[in-house]
């Protein structure tokens, strides 16, 4: 019964969010509740909420305040420079635009923290993306891709668990997989490209005397003068000035003219502190180092960044708290999920859900299918991590698995491998804050990432495993 209500919970959950019927907040905290209660829960269903709750704080907590901080540095201009610098690079071409949000979100990957990877790029490419009239959803889809493909690494996380749940060196796991990664890494980029290119023809497509003339001619767009190569002529139009101000030679978008003057770049916002840039960027590559360093709590390092961000930049106490303010949707948003999935994941394990559900995948698999068990704990890894943590994957599921195999002659080391190819697509799990934290930065709903994103990191996974099978990284016993 458990594992009938706990695959159907999670069913009528994703059903509900990605048909909008309800939002992800709502079903987070009433899906559970009415499952957990069918489970015999009763008013018990509190306390198991509340435990898993406490471990919630934190995380809330830090995405609180990095959104504080990193609105802020938005706010007064520290991204301005660059987001000038990657339009003039990339154009004002979706597809290159796209590449490059995948490339930026995988190198900044490398410091192992989803979290800081989605707020830079975020920071960084939104501004890009509403500038030039593209669908952040692409940008939440392409971060997670990339994000999720780089969780691998050993100091991410997963591969670590995985090795010390079944006792193995973490590098005997993550080294041969380091193919696996690249090719996963070649699938994001594909995507990426695939999803630039509709980006691109959805643009032509609604402002054909832009996008399309720009793109194929090489013209130059001025108040709704056109000018071709030839140097004369009007457009068809006989010079609105109500359209978009493309100029090839900056590739930036006039803002005024685009009616965008209320987004995160405008250069006319009061906000703007151009004199403190160089303060602002030293401020930010020291809380970034003390992240990485990981020498105190990461929700304190941003508590006090963002205070002497305010202090400095806004030294009148009614601008001080005029700013969270200002970020106030977006903290209310993602805060508010990740306490709502503490109803989630304290049903899920306040009841025994996980553990049933886990206990019958194992028990299902035929004797006949031992020696494929690495390639299918590679698949379960898909699906379990989705709906459950990575610590009761690693530690409770994965252990019982690689002890079925041993029998069939699979190492351990084989089955951490397997194990890991399940990341792309955990990575997008209502589950991880990280993923809240995105959507509720670009304003995207949960919904519509997902119907985008899921097949996409299914496909991922599955290339990751089956290059560990050719290579040899992931055996058959």
């Amino acid at each position: 019964m458990l594992v009938l209500l706990g695959f159907a919970m999670i069913a009528v959950f994703m059903v509900l969010i990605m048909t909008k019927k309800l939002t992800p907040v709502l079903a987070l905290i009433i899906v559970p509740t009415i499952f957990g209660l069918f489970a015999g829960a009763g008013l018990g269903i509190g306390s198991m909420v509340m435990d898993s709750m406490k471990s919630m704080t934190s995380t809330a907590a830090l995405l609180m305040f990095a959104i504080v901080y990193f609105g802020l540095m938005i706010d007064v201009g520290l991204f301005d420079p660059l987001v000038r610098f990657i339009l003039r690079k990339l154009g004002n071409d979706p597809a290159k635009v796209v590449l490059g949000t995948a490339i930026l979100a995988a190198a900044v990957s490398l410091d192992g923290d989803g979290s800081t990877t989605f707020i830079l790029t975020t920071a960084a490419m939104l501004p890009v993306y509403l500038r030039l009239k593209m669908s952040p959803v692409i940008l939440t889809c392409v971060a997670g891709l990339a994000n999720g493909t780089m969780n691998i690494l050993p100091w991410g996380g997963p591969t670590a668990r995985a090795a010390t749940a079944l006792k193995v060196d973490v590098n005997d796991v993550f080294v041969p997989m380091v193919p696996s990664l690249i090719a996963g890494l070649v699938v994001v980029f594909v995507f990426s490209w695939l999803l630039g290119l509709q980006e691109r023809n959805r643009l032509r497509a609604t402002a054909p005397g832009i996008w399309g003339d720009v793109a194929d001619a090489g013209d130059v767009f001025d108040g709704g003068t056109r000018r071709g190569g030839s140097g004369s002529g009007s457009s068809g139009s006989g010079g609105s000035s109500d359209v978009v101000v493309l100029e090839r030679t900056e590739t930036l978008v006039d803002l005024a003219d685009a009616g965008l003057t209320a987004t995160a770049l405008d250069p006319h916002r009061k906000t703007l502190r151009p004199k403190l840039f160089w303060f602002n960027l030293g401020l930010t590559v020291a809380v970034m180092v003390m992240l990485v360093a990981n020498l105190v709590p990461l929700p304190y390092v941003f508590m006090v960044g963002s205070a002497i961000a305010l202090l400095v930049n806004f030294p009148k106490v009614k601008e001080q708290g005029a700013q969270p303010v200002a970020h106030a949707p977006s903290i209310v948003a993602v805060v508010s999920m990740v306490m709502a999935a503490a109803v989630l994941t304290g049903v899920l394990n306040g009841t025994g859900m996980v553990k049933e559900m886990s206990a019958w995948l194992v028990h299902i698999i035929p004797a006949e299918m031992g020696p494929f068990m690495a390639v299918i704990t590679g698949l379960l890894s898909i699906p379990m991590t989705f709906f459950m943590s990575n610590d009761a994957f690693y530690f409770g599921v994965l252990p019982v698995l690689s002890e079925t195999a041993a029998h069939y002659g699979i190492s351990g080391a084989e089955m951490a491998r397997a194990s890991i190819t399940g990341q792309p697509f955990h990575l997008q799990s209502p589950l991880v804050p990280a993923i809240l934290l995105l959507v509720s930065l670009a304003k995207v709903e949960l919904g519509d990432h997902h119907k985008k994103v899921l097949w996409r990191t299914a496909v991922i996974s599955v290339v990751m495993l089956a290059v560990g099978m050719l290579t040899g990284a992931i055996g058959i016993g």
